[in-house]
């Protein structure tokens, strides 16, 4: 799945990848590391009211039927991945019924964990290959109730998780989850997965989508779910002799 990522880019890089039509007038601040259950906000892009538009929403998807606090908090920490497999084919599914609502997640480079034996999981940092940012896809929503300090409706959204590649594979190699990694689009398919006039057939082509290996650079770091400064070493590489061959 995806549970730890990084913006350390500048949003208006995402304009010279993906032309806006709006954007918020005030900055992102840069974040090397958030886990999903920070409720951290991120850059998300997304079509509405017939135009494209940048916004800063949380990781964490608030869906419709958690309209009290007490649902809120016993279901959100679930909801930061959306299994690409239920979007279409479960229609049970909260991301079925909000299947229309798609956003594009905008990031600078996600971690996974991969089970090195003797009970450690060594995080590796993972981005595409000479790109800044690149795109996940994701789905949105605005929460039912609003905020209670500003009265505004809060800006939700989940990534979409799909069977990994070869080399994804290879590193989360363990857990309920394993094998699994974000829909990556390249940024002629997240064009089309903002599409509101999109079918069913031509989502599904979206979503079988898989980024080649040979595509992705991924590195080795210290671990990330300890507290520290939120800052580039983050990203520091481990050395190659201490890190056993993929």
């Amino acid at each position: 799945m995806c549970y730890d990522m990084s913006f350390f880019s500048s949003v208006q890089q995402i304009s010279a990848l993906l032309p806006l039509d709006e954007a918020p007038a005030f900055p992102f601040e840069p974040t090397w590391h958030q886990v999903a259950q920070s409720w951290h906000p991120f850059p998300v892009v997304l079509q509405e009211e017939g135009k494209r538009k940048l916004h800063y929403f949380e990781w964490g998807l608030i869906a419709p039927y958690m309209n009290t606090p007490e649902k809120i908090a016993e279901y959100r920490s679930s909801m930061a991945n959306a299994r690409s497999e239920k979007i279409l084919h479960d229609q049970r599914s909260v991301w079925h019924r909000i299947r229309h609502q798609r956003c594009l997640v905008c990031t600078t480079g996600f971690f996974e964990h991969r089970d090195v034996g003797a009970r450690k999981k060594l995080p590796y940092f993972i981005r595409i290959k000479n790109q800044e940012l690149f795109f996940m896809a994701g789905l949105y929503n605005y929460a039912p109730l609003p905020d209670a300090a500003t009265g505004e409706l809060i800006g939700t959204f989940a990534v979409v998780t799909r069977e990994g590649n070869d080399l994804l594979k290879k590193i989360h190699n363990s857990g309920p989850n394993s094998g699994r990694m974000p829909l990556l689009l390249d940024s002629r398919r997240a064009g089309k997965w903002l599409n509101p006039r999109l079918s069913d057939a031509e989502l599904e082509e979206l979503l079988e989508y898989e980024i080649p290996s040979a595509a992705m650079e991924v590195w080795a770091v210290n671990t990330i779910r300890t507290r520290k400064a939120d800052t580039a070493h983050i990203l520091d590489p481990l050395p190659a002799a201490a890190i056993p061959p993929l």
